[in-house]
């Protein structure tokens, strides 16, 4: 399995996650991040400022788009035949490509956003209260610096999440 972002909010849970129910994982991150996306349990890390992973001949049954940002066409030619490809951010443009896709492809596209399940996110609780995945913080803001907090997580560079706190 590739994510794609494996260093965000989305992806530091992906990476956790696939590692848990078993799957060989390859993270893809930015050079600032190796580091952290190697501690969540990525067997393999690429840092996609230095290599394309589209490019390096090596395909996988699953790959996890968690940032809405790789490339497509380079997904679908990295995608085993009978692959999975998630997609975590639901563009229109993106959807319709993937529908395209999906009708003249033996691959198989999802996209969108879940609807959370009560039973799914008491699952994700109890793996988090037994140390079976962590939540990475990335920085911490009071209420009243939401605004700075957005600015921050707008730059497009955090690790893992950015938490809002009122007390």
């Amino acid at each position: 399995m590739l994510i794609y972002g494996a260093s965000g909010s989305v992806g530091t849970y992906a990476v956790q996650l696939a590692k848990y129910f078993g799957a060989q994982v390859t993270g893809v991150c930015g050079t600032a991040n190796l580091e952290l996306v190697t501690s969540l349990g990525a067997d393999k890390v690429i840092d996609y400022t230095k290599e394309d992973f589209t490019k390096n001949g090596e395909t996988y049954d699953v790959i996890f788009d968690a940032v809405g940002k790789g490339p497509f066409s380079g997904c679908m030619r990295s995608l085993k035949k009978e692959g999975i490809y998630l997609q975590a951010v639901a563009a229109p443009a993106l959807m319709v490509r993937m529908r395209w896709t999906s009708m003249i492809s033996s691959k198989k596209l999802i996209g969108g956003t879940a609807t959370p399940e009560t039973e799914n996110l008491i699952y994700l609780k109890e793996l988090v209260e037994a140390g079976k995945i962590k939540p990475v913080i990335d920085r911490r803001y009071p209420l009243e610096q939401t605004v700075e907090a957005h600015r921050y997580v707008e730059k497009g560079h955090k690790k893992g999440n950015v938490v809002i706190t009122i007390l």
